[in-house]
């Protein structure tokens, strides 16, 4: 078993995977390991963890940058760290862009959506990732779903 990192080391780290986020994949070799996974549920029931390392990863960020524009990402809590693991609450604000298929708000409409993300660390990279994200709250706002907490469509 791998020995932690020292905090400050450990808060770094989360701040080269808050830059990813942010559109700067230049530390993206640096920080994730090439066998890094995704844990998440994806809503057209793919397997996330199909594919590992930065190939899973950056085109996931790229797919949400053209998706939204002026993203600002901030760190709500955290991040925490235990052992091994980082966590964090996090809060995107952006604009749409129009790239959400069924969003019926005008382009340039802002949102915000908060998520919370945990992620493993193994020698100094980040090894696994659990993330759960409030996109029906972003969805809801670009009215791109129905129901009680969107327009309803025919």
């Amino acid at each position: 078993m791998a020995t932690a990192l020292p905090l400050d080391e450990m808060r770094a780290l989360h701040e080269g995977w808050c830059d990813l986020w942010r559109g700067d994949f230049a530390r993206a070799e640096e920080i994730l390991d090439p066998g890094f996974v995704v844990h998440q549920a994806r809503p057209d029931g793919s397997d996330s963890r199909a594919v590992t390392g930065p190939a899973r990863l950056l085109p996931e960020i790229e797919q949400t940058m053209a998706a939204f524009g002026g993203i600002d990402i901030t760190v709500d809590v955290g991040p925490v760290v235990d052992g091994d693991l980082i966590a964090a609450r996090w809060t995107m604000r952006a604009t749409n862009t129009g790239g959400i298929p069924h969003a019926t708000a005008p382009v340039g409409t802002g949102i915000a959506f908060s998520g919370h993300d945990i992620l493993r660390v193994r020698d100094g990279r980040f090894l696994e990732y659990w993330t759960c994200t409030d996109i029906l709250d972003g969805l809801t706002q670009l009215g791109a779903v129905a129901g009680p907490n969107g327009p309803t469509r025919g």
